[in-house]
């Protein structure tokens, strides 16, 4: 399996991939993951993608279980 964050895959970008987060604001951590965030594309820590997509998850089960509820009463009646 390929590890595309670590060792050689870096040394060719500036700063070895390391700069501040845009998201979060930590600085000197690596910045690997480029995400759109407001219309923009811009370039985020590991910890900041997981957090957006642990959110989108969160948000999509919550969307399904909302239109779950609505078809019940409806079959109820």
């Amino acid at each position: 399996m390929s590890k595309n964050h670590r060792g050689s895959g870096l040394r060719d970008q500036p700063a070895h991939g390391r700069g501040i987060c845009a998201r979060c604001g930590k600085e000197n951590i690596k910045v690997l993951y480029e995400q759109e965030i407001e219309g923009k594309k811009v370039k985020i820590c590991k910890f900041c993608k997981a957090t957006l997509k642990n959110i989108a998850k969160k948000t999509a089960k919550t969307a399904k279980s909302a239109e779950a509820v609505p078809e019940t009463t409806e079959a109820a009646e």
